[in-house]
């Protein structure tokens, strides 16, 4: 076939790379163009270097739909964009520009989170399993008919991003099985399975203002938390050596990077404490134990790493800072 590929991010690697060694006529990379960094030149998204790397042409328009956008799109005279991780909805003008239209390779189980952080939503409310789906776009966000899905269980440890590189290699083969699917259409019919909308639910990009620990959550949750909000925007919780009251010292801000739930029978000892303790307070802060009250149950934090530091092992941290059990977070 002959492709426009329309990606940015890393999620959509796998499958440019698989369309590009499966000899696919692609003349044309369309991805976001870079967003500067302040003092800092912008990062180059994984896509253009892929491109870069085949000499395939880059398209970088600030906004796809615009006329002089679409137009480009259109001269191409493709017969499918395929959309990966691209961070714009195409109207149905863009859409047209292809023979048959374009498909989207989405990572999760739709219609469960539709949006901008499918994979972050997934861990952030601890699914058991997740997957991807291909659909035929429509004007709609992720709400076209889905020709393919792929399911894979998540694993109790794994971060968004570490599940977010697994779904992206299962995506190719959902994204070769689309195009098969696709050679036999008629044009003219409904191609898949029309999404049921009383099953859908959002999944909306995050934000830093997310990003603090609410220790009055049950440990379960701030463990999904701490997971989903892997690599970004993280986790953090803050310190003061003094105590409380602040006293006007500036917190130590301390992200979390692991977290292990710690079983009731290993908190006999601070059975009384455990009681009457109060969300975010510290109960042991000993050896390698760095243990923290939360609404529901007690939580170890496992790795941590103090603002403008690197990332530690939480004994490691212990004898560096003089945390002690009835601080609070």
């Amino acid at each position: 076939m002959k492709i426009i590929m329309m990606g940015t991010g890393p999620f959509a690697v796998p499958t440019f790379e698989a369309l590009l060694s499966d000899e696919h006529d692609i003349p044309l990379l369309v991805t976001r163009p870079p967003v500067p960094a302040k003092g800092k030149e912008p990062p180059i998204s994984p896509m253009r270097v892929v491109a870069q790397t085949r000499t395939i042409p880059i398209f970088d328009p600030p906004n796809v739909n615009s006329p002089d956008a679409v137009a480009t799109l259109g001269a191409v005279g493709a017969d499918l964009l395929v959309v990966c991780d691209y961070g714009q909805i195409l109207a149905p003008a863009a859409l047209e520009t292809a023979r048959w239209g374009g498909i989207n390779l989405h990572g999760s189980l739709l219609p469960k989170y539709r949006g901008a952080a499918p994979v972050q939503w997934c861990v952030f409310h601890g699914d058991l399993d997740s997957g991807v789906s291909v659909i035929h776009m429509t004007p709609r966000l992720d709400g076209g008919p889905i020709l393919v899905q792929r399911r894979l269980p998540v694993d109790p440890d794994e971060t968004a991003g570490e599940l977010e590189q697994r779904l992206s290699v299962l995506g190719v083969d959902a994204v070769r099985d689309s195009l098969h699917m696709l050679k036999t259409w008629d044009g003219q019919s409904i191609l898949g399975a029309i999404q049921d909308p009383s099953l859908v639910t959002k999944a909306p990009r995050l934000a830093k203002s997310q990003s603090q620990i609410d220790w009055r959550h049950s440990a379960d949750q701030i463990r999904n938390q701490i997971r989903a909000f892997q690599p970004w925007p993280g986790s953090f919780t803050l310190w003061r050596r003094g105590g409380e009251p602040p006293g006007g010292e500036q917190p130590l801000r301390l992200i979390v990077l692991a977290t292990e739930i710690v079983a009731t029978e290993k908190t006999q000892l601070e059975t009384t404490a455990s009681k009457t303790a109060v969300p975010g307070e510290i109960l042991r802060a000993e050896g390698h134990d760095l243990w923290v009250q939360t609404g529901t149950g007690v939580l170890a934090l496992t790795r941590v790493q103090p603002a403008g530091k690197r990332g530690m092992a939480s004994g490691e941290f212990l004898r560096g800072y003089g945390l002690r059990p009835g601080q609070r977070f």
